[in-house]
């Protein structure tokens, strides 16, 4: 029997990592925690390492580093000191510790699952340590670029988690498209690929909890409405993100880089159910989809294992019982988020990334009662128009981070009060 592989999980107490060790605590003997890196969660940080005895721990936030020093002295996983002694956890704090992590842990798999922008240098770091990269931090390949695709070594090495892009992944499958990151480890690009064959790649979207309303009833909506998913539990970011479809605009970016299918071919959908995640059509009419429960631990577990799958991950379709599958077009005037995205990845290799950026202070103002729910996309399509052009040329790492800074500060200016920057967290 082989040794159970080796994970790191970056985000370890959000919605994505606490699923990942659902999925890891359920197979003991295929998967194995060696590094957890929270953001600032130290009580539930704590209770995962006395579960997963991980080698290294991270936590983001310095002020909650003596918390979880405490916390794991209280159960005798640190000398009474709360320093590291031999057989315990080595312990780093900091905003760098993330990075280190999934450089420097050894693992075979590390799972990004951190919120926002700053999953960027973790991904790149994880890319150069050689391991498998489960992405589930979408922020990093659609503000990254080409960062992300000149970083990997390997074909499978990067390996999506979103629900959307493991179904598309799952779909591609059954034809001969090698294209993009995704390419199949053991085919790679061997050659076969017909840049015809894929007519469509549609990314499906639940609606969110504003499914069929005007843009006219937007204007009023609440922090709380936008909070109210009706699918997915997720954090306040990504369920705003949802709300807005901003979301599903990261996603159709993601899914061009990670495939590399143009943009002009890929569609979203609407699709209330959340049970088909995805669909590939290809040029002779077949369309070809993955359908499942909505869980994210099917998606997850498919990363973790890849290419391998996971016995009993998740539940599947009951067939047995009638049910009925929903399909419409998105409202594009009611939810640009998708076509502005579109025109930004279009503009400039840095346009992405203060798209990104823009809509993360919005977002943060949106829920301090500084703009309105149908300002968010406002803000962003305001701070695109200012920006200028980046030559691809120079989309280096400090063109895409000082483009990052421009959006904060300008989208802080627009929206007229100063706030902290919204730079996501490690959760």
């Amino acid at each position: 029997m082989s040794e159970p592989r080796r994970v790191a999980i970056l985000g370890s107490t959000g919605s994505i990592g606490t699923q990942a060790l659902e999925v890891i605590a359920a197979n003991p003997e295929t998967f194995c925690v060696v590094a957890l890196c929270a953001g600032a969660n130290a009580a539930l940080l704590a209770e995962q390492v006395a579960q997963f005895q991980p080698e290294l721990v991270g936590i983001r936030d310095d002020d909650a580093a003596p918390l979880l020093r405490q916390r794991l002295g209280d159960i005798g996983q640190l000398g009474s000191t709360g320093s590291q002694t031999q057989g315990e956890p080595e312990i780093l704090t900091g905003p760098e510790a993330a990075e280190y992590i999934a450089e420097h842990s050894g693992a075979d798999v590390v799972l990004n699952a951190v919120t926002g922008s700053i999953g960027l240098k973790p991904t790149l770091a994880a890319l150069r340590s050689g391991a498998t990269l489960a992405l589930a931090n979408k922020e990093s390949l659609v503000v990254g670029g080409t960062l992300v695709q000149q970083a990997v070594q390997r074909p499978g090495q990067v390996v999506p988690v979103d629900s959307e892009h493991s179904a598309l992944s799952q779909a591609l499958a059954s034809g001969r498209h090698q294209k993009g990151l995704c390419a199949h480890p053991e085919t790679g690009n061997t050659g076969l690929t017909s840049e015809s064959e894929v007519a469509k790649l549609i990314l499906t979207a639940s609606g969110g909890p504003f499914r069929g309303w005007s843009a006219e009833q937007l204007a009023d909506v609440t922090p709380a409405q936008a909070l109210a998913h009706p699918t997915w539990n997720m954090g306040r970011v990504v369920t705003t993100n949802s709300a807005t479809m901003v979301n599903k605009a990261l996603e159709v970016i993601e899914a061009h880089l990670l495939f590399d299918v143009p943009l002009s071919s890929i569609d979203v959908v609407v699709h209330p159910q959340s049970v088909v995640h995805s669909m590939v059509q290809y040029v002779d009419g077949s369309t070809i989809a993955q359908a499942s429960p909505p869980d994210m631990r099917l998606p997850i577990a498919l990363a973790l294992g890849f290419p391998n799958r996971v016995p009993g991950a998740a539940a599947a379709c009951d067939f047995s019982s009638a049910a009925s599958w929903e399909f419409e077009p998105l409202d594009h005037s009611a939810f640009p988020a998708v076509q502005l995205a579109k025109q930004a990845a279009t503009s400039s290799a840095t346009h992405m990334a203060v798209y990104n950026a823009a809509n993360e202070q919005a977002v943060a103002a949106f829920h301090t009662g500084r703009l309105p729910f149908t300002g968010i996309l406002a803000t962003v399509e305001q701070v695109l128009a200012q920006h200028t052009d980046v030559p691809q040329d120079r989309a280096d790492l400090d063109a895409v981070l000082s483009a990052e800074d421009w959006a904060r500060r300008t989208a802080d200016e627009l929206i007229g009060a100063p706030s902290p920057a919204a730079q996501g967290a490690v959760r």
